[in-house]
């Protein structure tokens, strides 16, 4: 699955690697501390989700708060997937899949299903369950609507903010009420100095990282907090970590759905023969809009279900779509099912399309509905306060609208955050720390964490970082077409030798 070449990257092949770095490069086997985890079954999965039977789980009792470290402890459940070939084991290999607030229990299985021999060889994968998520102690609000999706404020179709600010308002007040003063500790500094307690337990002076999404400003707090204690880093999907988290929301989603979703309406224009969205780019784009515009104003009844089909619905899962190519084929043709349902054509294959699409996600045993949505909440509004007056939301929202209008307004919208406590700590400052050691991939046209916050974050990392872009569309970089970017990866994980210089990868092929 590795890339074999770096032809396509730009820059001469042979200037792209250094001298080995300075972290640890033995693979010696490690000493557990008095807090090692003990190692055995793991919890029940989701229904029908794949789990390598090698893995083996375990507890870890950390401090809910570190300012008062022999007061109230939680528990965060870790995995691990030991390397078949200790004799050229480099260390542990700590992953995180981001969300905010995903389960990282099964992304051993994950990863390693996509990662070559060289890279199982040299590490342990580490799992866990960020604080207060599925197994770490969950946490709840109790919230009606449990769907993270349904905490993105859409405005109204005329464009009012009335009803946002309502419905936040309540929320913050449901999570006061339900969850308690203990939600203000679920934040990424506490989860950092959780991976710190882990690294610990496993017995390691530094532990490696790859971090994805959300999971990229995780990291970045990780290594500024413990520099001497970060090895070798991935950071894929980045997040900017001077813009968290009002900023980066508002900052950069409407550009990223902008840059990224031509991708979707070229592959819909192709197809205007049988779709009938349009023949051009911009004849779908404002399909699309039109659509979205009169499920606004008319939600329409999904058939056989509970559900209605309206504006934000449908932009949601046209943002969860884009995120990966291999789904743009059905995003297309949920486009066209949703349109012939606000018309009153639904066809056979349509009412296929919406089904599959909306066919219900298997929850983790055990776990409530609004688990994600609750630590969601709890990171993006205890990380960094936001601001609360109610009229600068409404301003800027309605200038988010005229500027990209496939959002709507809704990354400049009133969150549940203007109403939240005001956080525990003041944000942690990523800086230029430790060694070189960073690697930061990211595509292009990422709808999710677009372009710019790589080059933020890269930025503030400095000279300890190195930033692989690839022109490719879609939030996951490594495996997904480019050899380039896949060799530059696993030379990097398996050599501690980053490339010498920023590379920018052109060879994407389709999977």
């Amino acid at each position: 699955m590795a890339g074999t070449g770096l032809g396509a990257c730009g820059g001469n092949a042979k200037d792209t690697l250094r001298s080995p770095a300075t972290a640890q490069t033995a693979a010696a086997t490690p000493t557990p501390d008095s807090a090692a985890i003990t190692w055995g079954k793991c919890p029940t999965p989701a229904e029908g989700e794949n789990r390598n039977p090698a893995m083996t789980c375990g507890t870890l009792k950390v401090p809910l708060n570190y300012n008062d470290p022999d007061g109230k402890t939680i528990d965060v459940a870790v995995s691990r997937l030991a390397t078949s070939n200790p004799g050229k084991r480099h260390g542990n290999l700590l992953l995180n899949p981001g969300g905010p607030a995903l389960g990282g229990l099964d992304m051993p299985t994950t990863m390693a299903s996509a990662l070559p021999k060289s890279v199982l060889d040299s590490y342990d994968l580490i799992g866990f369950d960020p604080r207060g998520v599925e197994h770490s102690t969950p946490q709840s609000c109790g919230l009606s609507d449990p769907s993270v999706a349904g905490l993105f404020p859409y405005p109204a179709a005329d464009g009012s903010i009335t009803k946002n600010a309502t419905l936040a308002k309540a929320d913050a007040e449901k999570c006061a009420d339900t969850a308690g003063d203990d939600l203000r500790y679920f934040t990424t500094a506490n989860t950092a100095r959780d991976m710190d307690r882990i690294r610990k337990a496993l017995g390691e002076q530094k532990i490696s990282y790859w971090g994805q999404s959300y999971g990229t400003y995780l990291g970045a707090v990780y290594r500024s907090l413990f520099p001497s204690r970060t090895d070798r880093m991935i950071l894929e999907g980045n997040v900017d970590p001077t813009k968290v988290w009002e900023d980066e929301v508002a900052d950069t989603w409407g550009k990223g759905m902008a840059d990224r979703f031509p991708n979707a309406a070229a592959v819909a224009a192709a197809q205007n023969s049988t779709l009938k969205l349009g023949s051009s780019v911009k004849q779908v784009t404002q399909a699309y809009l039109t659509l979205a515009d009169r499920l606004d104003r008319k939600p329409a009844a999904l058939p056989g279900t509970s559900l209605s089909l309206d504006g934000a619905l449908l932009r949601n899962i046209t943002y969860g779509m884009l995120l990966h190519n291999e789904t743009i084929p059905a995003l297309i043709q949920f486009w066209k099912g949703a349109a012939d349902l606000t018309g009153g054509s639904l066809t056979t294959a349509d009412s296929a399309v919406l089904k599959q699409v909306f066919a219900n996600t298997p929850t983790t045993p055990g776990v409530t509905a609004d688990n994600q949505a609750t630590i969601f909440l709890a990171l993006t509004c205890g990380d960094a306060e936001w601001p609360h007056d109610v009229a600068g939301y409404a301003t800027r929202t309605a200038a988010d609208r005229k500027a990209y209008p496939l959002t709507a307004g809704m990354p400049s919208n009133i969150w549940v955050c203007a109403y939240w406590k005001k956080p525990a700590e003041s944000p942690v400052t990523v800086a230029d720390t430790g060694s070189r050691n960073t690697l930061v991939l990211q595509n292009r046209r990422d709808n999710a964490t677009p372009w710019e916050g790589a080059v933020g974050l890269h930025k503030v990392l400095a000279n300890s970082s190195v930033l692989v872009g690839v022109d490719n569309g879609g939030h996951y970089v490594y495996n997904e077409g480019s050899p380039c970017a896949d060799k530059a990866t696993v030379d990097f994980l398996t050599t501690g030798r980053l490339p010498a210089k920023d590379v920018y990868c052109t060879d994407v092929k389709k999977k």
